[in-house]
């Protein structure tokens, strides 16, 4: 059975390759129309059968022969599927999934699957429909919940995901007419929020859905921090806080008030900003996470400090533009660690200590920027101090040159037995000093990962090292243009730790 099935890919490939060696230049216009949608038709239905080929992986943990320690770290990573969340959703609502006592069940969504199965919808035409059957209260009856489904399948096979979406909201308010079906399952299921990705302006979208109260207090928020005026990044006379707060001056409100040309979002935007900060400077993040201050920690390079260009990385995954980190470094309490000449702390621990120290933390982070697995977009802020050389429980010793950053999953994915990683240190080439990955069974080269800090591997050779006179006064000049902002509750924090030369404790 399994000889076959891989000899019907096998064949499916070989026809491929034959359809891409010829062309359509012989055949009428009708029949190029019909080839593009036959083409699409076996593409969706190849889609349908893609979701039960991840099932299987997921039922046996495939995922694991692959060196994949999750499955959605299988379907992003080795699928290259964007949004695997999505498609994983997929699986779980249009495939026969197996109960606790070993049986198959029905699909949540039957009447989709088919409808997949038969080359009539995308994985676009299945999210629309899926994003609509989550709206639907809980409380609706199941016979209910099914028609609606069905209704969407067959608007599915003859629209677009938008007039699926459309049509939905008419459904799902036909399901509710009086609005007395939502319950509280209902707001904790849709409550979401999510920052999206970075664009090539270093922006990023928040997305949320915020349950009645979330929304009340937010609305609070942009009423007390939001009005003209107020908070007003562009104005270094604009009062901080609430227009109401004891201490501010109403002649100082309104007068920054005529002076403000924001618009309303934009006001909106500035005081969430000023109520992070003030979180922040409050220490309502606590005191340590992961090992390093639960603030906003840079690592730049001393030729972006005296040329006061570039992109800044920090540990959370978020590149920041070098104007934005002279103003973090001279208002606020942040940390700037400009990784080069070292401090003389100690950074070797032996076998005396298990965990990295906060200096030790420190220099992975410019080294390495987040998880040093290949391909884990896992950022600083959620990794462990990976004994790379050689395992603690081994032997292995928390000295700099030893440890490596490794997300939870992806340390505990490095042992000797099948599926499993080892780590070694990569001997020469751009990656010269890190530790790289190898999958067990493989002789292939270590690799370590590129994702958090690309510039490292764009040119091998080091640029020549400036005398640390010269970077101390870069930050002396930098500061100075800042001085007039008024003074932080506390001292800003300037860590400058060496990642190159090794440091005897």
């Amino acid at each position: 059975m399994s000889d076959s099935l891989i000899e019907d890919y096998a064949e499916l490939h070989a026809v491929l390759d034959r359809i891409v060696e010829r062309t359509s230049d012989a055949c009428s216009e009708l029949e190029v129309a019909e080839l593009a949608i036959i083409h699409e038709h076996a593409v969706r239905k190849m889609g349908s059968i893609g979701l039960q080929r991840i099932l299987d992986v997921s039922d046996r943990e495939a995922y694991r022969a692959v060196q994949c320690v999750k499955l959605d770290e299988f379907v992003g990573q080795r699928l290259r599927i964007t949004n695997p969340r999505k498609r994983l959703r997929q699986v779980t609502q249009l495939t026969e999934m197996h109960a606790m006592t070993g049986e198959k069940l029905p699909p949540h969504c039957p009447e989709t699957a088919d409808a997949m199965a038969d080359g009539d919808l995308t994985h676009e035409h299945v999210d629309a429909v899926l994003d609509v059957m989550a709206m639907v209260p809980s409380a609706t009856p199941p016979e209910m919940r099914d028609l609606a489904e069905e209704q969407l399948a067959e608007i599915a096979g003859h629209h677009s995901p938008r007039e699926i979406t459309r049509a939905g909201a008419r459904i799902v308010s036909h399901l509710d007419p009086d609005g007395d079906l939502p319950d509280e399952r209902d707001r904790a299921r849709n409550r979401s929020l999510s920052l999206g990705a970075q664009d090539t302006l270093g922006m990023s979208k928040l997305m949320s859905t915020l349950d009645p109260t979330t929304r009340a207090l937010f609305e609070v928020l942009l009423a007390a921090w939001a009005k003209p005026g107020m908070n007003n990044p562009d104005d270094d006379q604009s009062p901080e806080g609430g227009a109401d707060d004891e201490g501010i001056d109403a002649e100082q409100v309104k007068a920054a008030a005529d002076r403000d040309c924001r618009t309303q979002a934009q006001r909106n935007h500035d005081a969430f900003h000023a109520l992070l900060c003030a979180a922040a400077d409050g220490g309502l993040y606590g005191a340590s996470h992961r090992g390093l201050p639960p603030h906003i920690i840079v690592s730049i390079t001393e030729a972006q400090l005296r040329e006061r260009a570039g992109i800044g990385h920090t540990t959370t995954g978020t590149d920041l533009p070098m104007s934005e980190i002279v103003k973090l470094a001279a208002r606020a309490q942040m940390y700037l660690a400009v990784f080069d000449d070292h401090t003389g702390e100690p950074l070797y621990f032996g076998r005396a200590k298990r965990l990295a120290s906060q200096s030790q933390r420190f220099v992975k982070f410019a080294e390495y920027g987040g998880c040093s697995k290949p391909g884990c977009p896992r950022p600083f802020s959620h990794t462990e101090a990976h004994h790379a050389e050689q395992d603690w429980a081994d032997g292995g010793k928390t000295d700099i040159t030893d440890l490596a950053p490794a997300c939870g999953p992806h340390n505990r994915a490095v042992h000797d037995g099948p599926g499993g990683w080892r780590t070694e240190k990569i001997p020469d080439g751009p990656d010269r000093g890190k530790y790289g990955w190898i999958a067990n069974g493989t002789t292939d080269p270590p690799r370590t990962n590129h994702l958090h800090r690309p510039d490292r591997i764009l040119d091998d050779t080091a640029p020549p090292q400036p005398e640390w006179s010269e970077i101390e006064h870069a930050l002396e000049l930098i500061l100075a243009e800042h001085t007039s902002a008024p003074e932080p509750p506390d001292p800003v924090i300037i860590r400058v730790i060496d990642y190159r030369a090794p440091i005897s404790g």
